[in-house]
């Protein structure tokens, strides 16, 4: 078996990111100061305050600063499980920290005297962001292609097989890129030599100090269940033992969240079922000044698309030009949802009984293109501005729907814990119009756990880029 270098892929992550920052500061230079001078690029009218060396002295702060903010994300932190998306957005929001922080040095403390061009450091924020992303890709890329090939794997032993052991299972089969090796299991219940989900059974919970023993494994992870947690202090004692690694997976996994919140009740801890991080009134008050000052600008950006729409819908058929229908928001209350109407008038039994179908014939000629571009959407615009709904979070629902679902679809009702919104972590991962219910209320759950403002942003940037044409609208 060879061990995790996880470490020293951590290492070598530093010093690949600082020769890239190092990298991008000095093509910038080379841009900046002789295949495009700023003279050219500002009318002639720039002069530098600042010489060729200082710029280049600067680089020992620049580079350093850089480092520090992407520790301060996590970036170096275990990477086995973290997708390149995500990644990718950390890097760029991280550049952007590390540039108003320089712009602050220099234009506000004046460092050394010095006024450095905004220019430059704008060229020099998108060049690092552009190649550090590159950069990470192209060492992810590495990293997968060697554990393929049997190096850095690491080897994971189960304990006990429940519903916990069948979701991670099925999460590392998912994405063997992670580099995760399923040495076997062990369990009271399952026959030794046999095998439980592919996995070999190589005995019960008490060969465990036997196996460690061997030296062939590099985690242990408690996949008990609930009924046999009375073993876990076992387990846990047994693998410390050993110098392994031990990680455990709840049998409740389904009513406690990804990431559970802890009460320290004078040395006695409290988890909270479910970490909300927008019931914290300074989360909730950065998500509503984004959702007031984003849906003015929306306004204004979209007034001439809202205002053609408007005209088509009045004289594509008879009837108002918005259309009104209840929906349930935030704790549960009802509130009345605007969108551009897009079908002929129907009577309130009518429009209540279910959902719009293929070729529906409630359907206008206009109604189909402003539905499957999301144009009937922009009316909400104004309940983002009166705070009703946000620009981002679970769609909401019509009450006769609400009743239904509370009942069939577990943790339906935990969407509610939060405002509504017009487009949505499940809406940017392609579960709009006529998909899987449960699908859309586990990305919910993932967006009201996970819940930054980070987040928001990287979701109205995927609404912009891929959420706006919706496949699945009829």
């Amino acid at each position: 078996m060879i061990r995790d270098n996880q470490h020293k892929i951590n290492i070598l992550r530093v010093i690949l990111d600082l020769i890239t920052i190092v990298a991008a500061y000095f093509l910038t230079m080379l841009l900046f100061f002789h295949i495009l001078p700023a003279d050219s690029l500002l009318g002639g009218e720039f002069s530098l305050q600042a010489t060729h060396a200082q710029y280049v002295m600067a680089i020992l702060y620049i580079a350093p600063l850089h480092l520090v903010v992407y520790w301060i994300s996590r970036l170096y932190r275990y990477m086995r499980v973290t997708g390149r998306r995500h990644e990718a957005f950390v890097i760029l929001m991280d550049d952007l920290v590390s540039m108003l922080i320089i712009i602050m040095i220099i234009y506000l403390f004046r460092l050394y005297s010095l006024q450095f061009s905004r220019v430059f450091l704008m060229e020099f924020g998108v060049i690092n962001t552009i190649a550090m992303i590159f950069q990470r890709n192209m060492m992810r890329l590495v990293v997968i292609s060697f554990r393929k090939k049997g190096y850095n794997q690491r080897s994971v032993l189960l304990v006990g097989q429940s519903k916990g052991a069948d979701g991670y299972l099925e999460r590392v089969r998912r994405n063997p890129q992670w580099g995760y090796e399923i040495y076997g299991i062990l369990d009271n219940s399952l026959e030794k030599g046999t095998e439980y989900n592919g996995i070999p059974v190589l005995g019960n919970v008490s060969d465990l100090e036997k196996i460690l023993a061997g030296n062939e494994v590099d985690e242990v992870m408690v996949t008990l269940q609930l009924r046999e947690y009375e073993l876990l202090s076992q387990v846990v004692s047994v693998s410390e033992k050993a110098g392994i690694q031990t990680k455990f997976v709840p049998d409740y996994g389904n009513l406690i969240s990804a990431h559970p919140y802890t009460e320290d009740l004078v040395g006695l801890p409290v988890i909270y079922v479910r970490n909300v991080p927008l019931e914290e009134p300074f989360n909730s008050f950065i998500k509503r000044t984004m959702d007031f000052a984003g849906s003015l600008l929306a306004l204004l950006v979209f007034s001439p698309v809202m205002l053609a729409t408007a005209i088509a819908v009045k004289f594509s058929s008879p009837g108002p030009v918005i259309f009104r229908q209840e929906r349930v928001g935030l704790h549960n209350k009802n509130f009345v949802m605007y969108k551009f109407r897009s079908m002929g008038v129907q009577k309130k039994e009518a429009e209540a009984k279910g959902w719009t179908t293929k070729n529906d014939p409630r359907v206008t000629g206009v109604g189909k293109i402003i539905r499957k571009t999301s144009i009937d959407e922009l009316p909400q615009l104004f309940n983002v501005l009166k705070g009703d709904m946000s620009l981002v979070g679970p769609r909401p629902e019509r009450p006769q729907f609400v009743e239904q679902f509370r009942e069939e679809i577990p943790r339906y009702m935990v969407k509610h814990q939060v405002r509504p919104g017009m487009t949505g972590w499940a809406q940017v991962n392609g579960l709009r119009g006529d998909t899987s219910i449960e699908d859309r209320i586990d990305h919910d759950i993932y967006y009201i756990e996970n819940w930054t403002f980070g987040m928001d942003l990287e979701i109205l940037f995927l609404t912009v880029f891929k959420g706006f044409v919706n496949h699945n609208a009829y």
